[in-house]
Parts: structure tokens; sequence; C-alpha cells
């Protein structure tokens, strides 16, 4: 197959169409391929890699681990398993969380090719690391595409600095409030900025916890022009000499953001050439 970027599911439907001979409209059969296409489509994740969590998901030997592979029949009835002798694990588990993983709405999953049904969909486990698919469908095709269109957005300048020992949280603390108030008097101008204690804030927000022995803060903003964003991570990494004590590691960066818009189009406005 030729192509550039596709809906991922795709990759996987387009050899068992040439296999079997699927109709382009052939919605129930497209359905069950798609389905098959979009548990492997992220390779190891169904075969244990993004599925572990110690303690409460344990999976074996995920150093070495297999990549999935379907063993599919004209009709699209697929059985999911690994390499055998291959590290990781394939089970009714780990595919259920695969099939629920970037689907909004299981009973109308869109792609290019059908509108896949998933809402019907279970999972057999017939022997160790293999498990059988069954119940996806489909019907017909979006009348639009999706089209997502790449845009400079802007800059993101960003400083980070690493606290340790006794009060490292109080000085990571101070060492913000001190970068957002420069960044104040030095009338950066900023659409949006950031300013977080990797390991207490950053992902969730203030929380109560254990006081950690290391923290790192770091500070980023999305500027119009370079040059402001340039500044954001020079007035990190002062705190090296103008801010609390024990500061170390200092690193900044700038770089261009490339935004995404995705979009829809009309189909009979595509058309596909290939060119040698």
């Amino acid at each position: 197959m030729i192509t550039g970027r596709v809906a991922d599911p795709s990759l996987f439907l387009a050899p068992q169409m040439f296999e079997f001979g699927w109709a382009p409209d052939d919605w129930q059969r497209l359905g069950r391929g798609t389905l098959v296409g979009h548990l492997l489509e992220c390779a190891g994740q169904v075969s244990g890699g993004y599925f572990a969590d110690p303690g409460f998901k344990d999976v074996d030997d995920l150093a070495r681990l297999g990549f999935p592979l379907a063993e599919i029949d004209a009709e699209g009835e697929a059985l999911i398993t690994k390499v055998a002798g291959s590290g990781g694990r394939v089970s009714r588990a780990t595919c259920t969380e695969q099939l629920i993983y970037e689907v909004h709405d299981p009973a109308a999953y869109l792609t290019p090719d059908v509108t896949a049904d998933f809402s019907q969909v279970g999972f057999v486990e017939q022997g160790f690391d293999r498990v059988r698919v069954q119940g996806a469908t489909g019907r017909a095709r979006p009348e639009q595409l999706k089209v997502s269109v790449g845009y400079l957005d802007g800059w993101i300048g960003e400083g980070q600095m690493s606290y340790g020992g006794p009060g490292a949280v109080a000085r990571a603390q101070l060492a913000r409030d001190v970068v957002l108030k420069r960044l104040e008097l030095m009338g950066v101008k900023m659409q949006d900025v950031r300013a977080e204690l990797i390991g207490m804030d950053a992902l969730h927000g203030p929380r109560s916890s254990i006081e950690p022995w290391e923290v790192r803060l770091r500070v980023a903003a999305r500027c119009e022009e370079r040059s402001e964003a340039v500044r954001v991570g020079n007035e990190v990494e002062t705190l090296y000499t103008n801010g609390p004590s024990g500061g170390g590691g200092a690193s900044k960066s700038v770089r261009q953001v490339v935004a995404v818009a995705s979009l829809l189009l009309a189909r009979d406005a595509v058309n596909p050439r290939i060119e040698a």
C-alpha cells in the first residue's frame, strides 16, 4: 500500500481487503477489519505494554515485549495473539483496554473507510496469549473526510531548575514566585504561562502530600515572538545566583509551536494520485 498519513486502522484494513477481495461497501466486514486494525495499531499496547501497572496488572518480561498479530479469516473474524516465547501478555483485559482506547463513541467509530460499530464486541480467551474477538460490524462511511492542518502558532520558552534536600519544596515555591514576578516586572509578553513543581502539582494541580526529597521547577510560556520566549528561560537560569539556595541542573529552551487544526472536507474535493 502506498499512502501518506491515514487513519491508523486503515493500514491493517487495506491488506485484508486485498487478500479477501472485500468490496469497499461491504460494511460489516470492513467494520470487523477496522476492529482488527484498532487492536493492532498501537503495537505492544495490546500485548501488555501500556497495560502494565505493577502490583495491580503485572506483566512478565516487559523488556522483551512481543508485538501482537492477528489470525484472520475471510469473514473478518480474528484471533489476537503474539509470537510464542516473547514477553508481555495478550488477554481479555489487555484487549478490552485497547478496544476503548481513543474511541469516543463505540457505536460510531468514524474512519475514512467505514463507520465501525464496536458496541457489541466481546473477547473470549482461547488459550494462553490467544484471544478471540467477535461482534464488530459497520455501516456506511462518513460523507466527509477529516483533514489535519498544521500551522505556526508562536513560540514556547521554557526554563527548569531542581531543588533537593530539606526544604526543597519551600525553596522551589519561592523560586517560582520570583520568576513569575520577574517576568511581570520585565514586561515579557506572554499569552499563556505555566509554573509548576514537577512531582507536586504539574499533572493534577495543588494537593497535599508528603514532603519529597527533591523537586523540579518548570516555567513555560507561549509567546508570539521568539525574542520574548527566550526571556522566560533566561529568568529561570538566573536563579543560579539570584534565587533561593541549592538550585541546580538548570535548563532552558525555545521551540516554535506547530499547532494542528482538525477540519472536515467533502470527499469530492479530494483527488488522490500517485507520482513515481
